[in-house]
């Protein structure tokens, strides 16, 4: 039976059952339960459908909330699925990661006005999870095949992205890997209690199964020359992403025992796909993560789950400041995760070696950057020590140095790649450059956009080629 909108008087915010705290420490399993059919309707029933929807404005998709939030409300499952897909190419992945606390959720209108938000990341999730059971999802068919072919450089989900985009259209797509498997960080950088790697999989599988290729085990610039990918394919696409660790500016920083973030989480995801990974684990030991992100926030619970001893988090400003995910932040602590705010890095102590403490500076929130955010400032002589056997920088990352791909490459003063911002355009005709390799380390909402629009201008390029090597008719 359909549901009337605007029910978010009567109907409190409910997200789905989340499981025990004390369970989820135990393994990697996904944290929140499923909606059951009637909660969903109930939940997309609380929109306000007002005239102007903030939820679409600030998601970077500019997904349709309103009308698949509505066609759940009234039971039309399949039709509310098609449109939450028809701007997003993996909505549930996007239901079950995207920060929506800073995103849709965050402006929708009802949470301004004190009912609390439309459940709108857990509705989208159910919608595409219930869409795969029911077979609604179709097979990547392409309208018709093309001659042209494209190479697209990354299996993250901006390349994941632009390969549907490009598929669906006929051209034939290679997507070119390092790593022994398609996803990028969504297999290997998020843990499996945010994202389960079998929901990553079933959509590269999809593309594969569509006729898209994938070379992993391939490093462009190393195992194959960019300028030979360049002959092979009439157009090529960037989307590598950013791997490059920022470093740790204090004090014995090079300790055995410091450690990136994204090596750590890696070797995770490894062993839960079931690869034999011999490196040490948290086990056992006094884990210190720097960084306040939601990268930190993986650290923290994977080395929770790893059976740590004790698990802190330093972060240089306090909670309000955080730039991760407030819900994400909640769940740690929940998990036993101790947070020190207002504290940052001051030196590095070793034992025979290895790390055994670090010593930090008690921050005081000064005044404000060119950002608009208050500039951390230590106070002098309240400083303290922190028991460490394993220290996590999770500081964000950077770029790679693009000249090991082609010295062609046109980068601007932070590393990223230079690109036309309309038509996604490098300096090199014909290469295409889109995700965190020309925003920054970002969100993977926002590279799934940038793949999806590179794609479109990618389509008019190969359009153009397409024509001009149609043969002339004879007068």
């Amino acid at each position: 039976m359909a549901n009337k909108m605007l029910q978010f008087v009567d109907t409190d915010r409910k997200m789905p059952e989340k499981r025990n705290p004390a369970e989820r420490r135990e393994d990697f399993m996904e944290i929140y339960g499923d909606y059951i059919d009637a909660k969903a309707k109930e939940q997309a029933s609380r929109c306000s459908q007002c005239g102007v929807p903030f939820c679409q404005n600030h998601c970077p998709l500019e997904n349709n909330i309103p009308d698949w939030l509505k066609l759940t409300a009234q039971g039309r499952l399949q039709d509310a699925y098609e449109v939450s897909s028809a701007t997003n190419n993996m909505p549930e992945i996007c239901g079950r990661i995207c920060p929506q606390d800073r995103l849709c959720e965050g402006s929708c209108v009802i949470e301004q006005s004190g009912h609390g938000t439309v459940t709108i990341g857990s509705v989208e999730r159910f919608l595409t999870d219930t869409a795969w059971q029911e077979g609604w999802v179709p097979p990547l068919k392409p309208r018709r095949e093309r001659a042209q072919s494209v190479g697209i450089i990354g299996a993250g989900p901006a390349g994941l992205a632009a390969a549907e985009q490009l598929r669906e259209q006929g051209w034939q797509v290679s997507v070119y890997d390092r790593y022994d498997r398609a996803g990028g960080l969504l297999i290997y950088g998020i843990p499996n209690f945010k994202l389960e790697k079998e929901i990553v999989q079933r959509r590269t599988k999809r593309l594969e199964d569509g006729g898209v290729e994938f070379v992993l085990n391939c490093d462009v610039g190393v195992d194959i020359a960019f300028e030979k990918l360049r002959a092979k394919h009439d157009a090529v696409l960037i989307a590598t992403g950013v791997y490059a660790a920022r470093n740790l500016n204090c004090a014995g920083a090079d300790t055995q025992g410091v450690t990136p973030a994204l090596p750590f989480l890696i070797e995770s995801n490894r062993r839960g796909l079931g690869d034999d990974i011999r490196a040490e684990t948290a086990a056992n030991k006094n884990v210190i993560v720097i960084g306040g992100g939601d990268t930190a926030m993986d650290c923290v619970r994977t080395a929770i789950r790893q059976g740590a001893k004790s698990v802190t988090c330093l972060y240089r400003r306090d909670q309000a400041n955080m730039p991760g995910s407030a819900r994400e932040t909640a769940n740690a602590q929940e998990e036993g995760v101790n947070f020190e705010w207002l504290a940052a890095p001051k030196s590095i102590s070793d034992k025979n070696g290895k790390v055994s403490a670090l010593r930090a500076d008690r921050m005081r929130l000064g005044s404000k950057d060119s950002s608009g955010r208050q500039t951390p400032e230590p106070i002098r002589g309240a400083d303290f020590d922190i028991k460490a056997d394993l220290i996590i920088k999770a500081l964000g990352f950077l770029p790679e140095d693009m000249k090991t791909l082609s010295d062609e490459l046109t980068v601007t003063r932070w590393g990223t790649l230079r690109v036309n911002p309309l038509t996604f355009e490098t300096n090199l005709d014909g290469v295409y450059a889109a995700g965190d390799i020309t925003r920054g380390a970002s969100l993977v909402v926002w590279a799934i956009r940038e793949g999806r629009d590179a794609a479109a201008h990618m389509h008019k390029y190969l359009r153009a080629i397409e024509n001009a090597q149609q043969p002339v008719a004879a007068e």
